[in-house]
């Protein structure tokens, strides 16, 4: 059973490109950008949107949805969203906004067909994109939700194994671990991350807040200093390192400069 809010703790996060409400999830439109479940019950999902662009018209529609969806018109965001689609069919992202909002919507309203159409949206999604970190994430989400998290497992292991380069593949898995109480496989999966890619700030400030639950407060502030110099565009990283420096009596330094790098973020219309 989850005792604690899946994929929904901001080190897990990362920032896109437009404005995103994660802590959810987010929508996406040309980059590749849920609330709190216990047990196989939601009690809230918010789809993460990206506003970008991926041809006028479909940037167009997207950004749209997007709007809407933050307005809370979720029925008026799927138009847009399915007209995105049919501007550019090939596009993971469409499919991906409209899974995400379907999946509010089942999860608001206990709602199976939106959720059955959720599920096939990602898997839509996944077919353009067999690297999307936010379909991966969504549909894993939707899977314990439903009452498979053997299959949601499955799924990310999958990815993790096919795609073992991708450090992101294992970002998420270890976060499905971590959400399962599972630490100690959650980190491993943090450290194969890093060395995939050492400039991996979702594994860095992950991998952080698992030392700082274990009390190892240097390394932690370590790690999330890591993370901030990465990315930082972190305001709930830095939020860490204060804290952290406060504890241990640690003068700060200058916060690095802003805009060092700009990673994806994932969920609200899409963030581990």
């Amino acid at each position: 059973m989850l005792n604690r809010p899946y994929f929904s703790h901001f080190v897990y996060s990362t920032v896109i490109q437009g404005s995103a409400v994660y802590r959810k999830m987010k929508l996406t439109t040309c980059h590749r950008a849920g609330k709190k479940i216990r047990g196989l019950a939601v009690l809230s999902l918010l789809v993460g949107l990206l506003a970008s662009g991926c041809g006028v018209a479909g940037r167009n529609y997207n950004m749209q949805g997007v709007r809407m969806y933050q307005q809370g018109q979720h029925h008026a965001a799927v138009q847009k969203f399915q007209q995105a689609i049919n501007r550019r069919p090939n596009e993971a992202d469409g499919y991906y906004n409209l899974a995400a909002t379907y999946h509010q919507l089942g999860a608001r309203n206990t709602d199976q067909s939106y959720l059955k159409q959720s599920e096939t949206l990602y898997n839509q999604s996944l077919q353009y994109d067999p690297n999307h970190t936010g379909a991966y994430r969504g549909l894993a989400v939707l899977l314990v939700e439903t009452g498979r998290r053997e299959s949601a497992f499955r799924l990310l292991e999958g990815w993790s194994n096919r795609q073992p380069h991708v450090a992101d593949a294992k970002v998420e898995l270890a976060r499905l671990y971590e959400e399962f109480d599972d630490k100690e496989a959650a980190k491993r999966y943090l450290e194969d991350a890093l060395v995939s890619d050492t400039n991996n700030a979702r594994a860095w400030a992950a991998l952080a807040k698992l030392r700082e639950e274990a009390g190892d407060d240097a390394q932690s502030l370590a790690n999330y200093q890591r993370s901030y110099q990465i990315n930082s565009l972190q305001p709930q990283v830095a939020e860490r390192i204060a804290s952290l420096q406060k504890k241990m009596g640690v003068i700060a330094a200058p916060a690095p400069v802003a805009g060092t790098r700009v990673a994806t973020q994932p969920w609200v219309p899409r963030t581990y």
